[in-house]
């Protein structure tokens, strides 16, 4: 089962109240579990940590966003919501981001500059958040999207507290039916499949706090789950989480019928096919041509649209017949346009080629 439940917890508790300068409030439980009290409907927020930023202007509020992370201004390809809305490229920095700031002390001086009402935090433990909240004055709200680099139903909750304070209850709502309808939708398509049936199945190239190539990899792998494919990393032993890295030689004996290199990684996986052809080629899925290209799963954490575009390409791709009435390419646009109100496609395309097409390793 892929979805993980967040644990009963960590809800919303909205408390409208009237502060010493008549000014409205809300409370909530964020996701550390702590009760934090932020001006309703903030006008002046920030976003720091992987995938904040994402989430906010999938609530359609980052014309309230004040500054952002340096990051973000750094790598802009990859990740569909900067795309969508390039007039956050011209706000100020207020710290550096990346893998190397999760769950560290942002930088204060940035943050003051930048006076925002509400500071939207991912990844960041419950005592930090507390000692930066004092410190400055700020509310500090920890979002998260589950175990990191993967997507469990922990975002749900992520949209729904960020929701409140933001007074976007009604687009979180929306959000979360969405993602159901498309969850639902593809399971209908293929859960006729019996398991025997199943195609053996590997997506490599996963990105991680960096990109990587072919070993790397995905347990709870929405794109495979959501169709009913048989993802061969969850044989694999994990230590930690969803995220693993597969020996190349756990991957021959897995052997996979089909292999998707997420787009991430597949520069390295394509030098490291240069390298070493004989060992790809004793694949089957290399042999058989059965390899082919998505868009970014991991990009400063999950990319849930592109995700879900992954899955409809994955769909098509395995099961053309149930899936013959579907354009990968327009169905991403339709997922892009609902989550961040605008088609983005064809940039992501220019990045990193068209969705679910075969890779031409050897051509």
């Amino acid at each position: 089962m892929i979805w993980k439940r967040w644990g009963s917890a960590v809800g919303v508790i909205v408390l409208l109240t009237a502060a010493s300068a008549g000014a409205a409030t809300v409370t909530v439980t964020d996701m550390a579990q702590r009760t934090v009290s932020t001006p309703a409907d903030p006008g002046r927020i920030v976003c720091l940590g992987p995938g904040a930023l994402r989430l906010i202007v999938y609530l359609q509020a980052q014309g309230r966003v004040v500054g952002v992370e340096e990051m973000e201004k750094r790598s802009p390809r990859g990740r569909p919501y900067w795309m969508a809305h390039p007039s956050l490229g011209r706000l100020p920095v207020v710290g550096p981001g990346g893998p190397a700031s999760i769950n560290k002390k942002p930088d204060l001086e940035a943050l003051l500059r930048a006076r925002p009402e509400v500071i939207f935090v991912t990844y960041m433990d419950a005592a930090l958040a507390d000692e930066v909240q004092q410190t400055l004055g700020v509310p500090v709200v920890v979002l998260s999207y589950g175990a990191f680099a993967t997507f469990d139903e922990a975002v749900f909750q992520a949209l729904r507290v960020a929701g409140e304070i933001l007074n976007r209850t009604a687009r979180a709502e929306a959000l979360v039916a969405f993602i159901e309808d498309q969850r639902r939708e593809l399971g209908r398509r293929t859960a006729e499949t019996p398991p025997e049936k199943r195609a053996r199945v590997y997506v490599g190239g996963i990105g991680y706090r960096g990109s990587h190539g072919i070993e790397s990899t995905e347990q709870h792998y929405i794109p495979l789950a959501w169709v009913n494919a048989e993802n061969l990393a969850e044989r694999v032993e994990a230590r930690v989480g969803s995220h693993l890295f597969v020996d190349k030689e756990i991957l021959l004996k897995l052997d996979p019928e089909v292999i998707f290199v997420d787009g991430g990684g597949l520069t390295l996986v394509a030098a490291d096919y240069r390298k070493k052809p004989g060992y790809y080629q004793s694949l089957q899925a290399f042999k058989n041509r059965r390899v082919y290209t998505l868009l970014p799963f991991n990009f400063y954490t999950t990319n849930i649209g592109t995700a879900l575009a992954n899955a409809w390409a994955v769909g098509k791709r395995l099961y053309p017949e149930r899936f013959g009435d579907i354009d990968p390419a327009a169905m991403a646009d339709t997922i892009y346009t609902f989550l961040l109100g605008a088609p983005v496609y064809d940039q992501m395309q220019a990045d990193w080629g068209p969705i679910g097409a075969p890779a031409g390793f050897g051509n």
